[in-house]
Parts: structure tokens; sequence; C-alpha cells
């Protein structure tokens, strides 16, 4: 059975509940899935001034040597200004092994992503993403406008072609 892991970070549960939503469709699909959350990096005495819940205590935690276990990957960001968050970079910063191992050559992977507004960087977030991807060689797997409600322009709602995407409000 294909080995999936969703790679996820989120720091007010928006990302992981589309994790959630991305694992259900990717078991529907024969794959054995597991969750890895993004370690943090901020302090506890600051997330509790955010109102942070601490999301995702109950998945294991995602390292570089456990990312080469697995046959695919599915990337959950939250948006930080169009960018991934500074912990989901400290991740994959630690990835420099695998990338001169070439571990992750071939794998596909795929992003989703979670904004604070309409226009807050769904798009430029999953495309600075590629470059991580491409330096690994993995492949990257795009929904395209496979999904019809991305035509529909009748309420806001998030993603793109670039991958699934939620708003989640200031």
């Amino acid at each position: 059975m294909t080995k999936i892991a969703i790679v996820y970070y989120s720091m007010y549960g928006h990302v992981r509940a589309l994790a959630l939503e991305v694992k259900k469709g990717l078991e529907s699909a024969g794959c054995n899935v597991t969750l890895l959350r993004v370690a943090e990096t901020l302090p506890d005495e600051v997330l509790k001034k955010m109102g942070a819940p601490g999301i995702g205590k109950e998945d294991e935690e995602a390292t570089a040597v456990k990312l080469a276990e697995y046959d695919g990957f599915m990337f959950g960001l939250s948006a930080r200004f169009g960018m991934m968050p500074a912990q989901m970079k400290a991740l994959l910063d630690s990835t420099g092994g695998l990338w001169q191992s070439g571990a992750l050559l071939g794998k596909p992977a795929g992003i989703f992503f979670s904004t604070g507004t309409q226009n807050g960087g769904q798009e430029t977030a999953a495309f600075t993403f590629l470059t991580q991807l491409v330096h690994h060689g993995m492949i990257f797997v795009p929904m395209g406008y496979s999904n019809p409600l991305l035509f529909d322009l009748k309420e806001p709602h998030g993603g793109s072609p670039y991958g699934a995407g939620t708003l989640a409000g200031p």
C-alpha cells in the first residue's frame, strides 16, 4: 500500500481540519496515510497571547528522517504574507541530507493551504513552496481546475489550481 504523509503546520486548526479531509480522500483511494505535525517554533507564552490552542498534539511530529519513509506527500500550509510559515521552512531547512542523498527524488507531492483573507496569498504561498519540491526532485501534482467550484464566483472561497484551500478570516 502506498504510504503518504500529510505534513502540515496549523496554528489555529484550519489547516489541520483540511488535513483530515485530505486524509479521507487519500484513504478512499487506497493509500496508507499518516498525519505529521510540523513542530512549533514559537514559545508557549507567545502562543497563549495569540490565542493559539495548540493544534495536533496527538499527531506525530514531522522530522527529516521520517520524511524519507514515505512514498508521497501532501503539504499543508497556513500562508504568512504569501509564503509558507517559518515553522514549515524550518522543517524543510533540515532536509539537506535528504537532498544530498536524493531520498525524495521522484516522489509526488501536493499542497493545500489556508489564508486569513481572500487575497492573502494562497497562490503565492503554493508557488513559492514549489522551490522546495523542485530542489528535492519531487513531482508536483496540482489539482488544476478539476473542481468546478473554482469557477464559481458567487461567494468568496479558497483554493486554486495549485491546491485546495480555505479562507480562515483574520
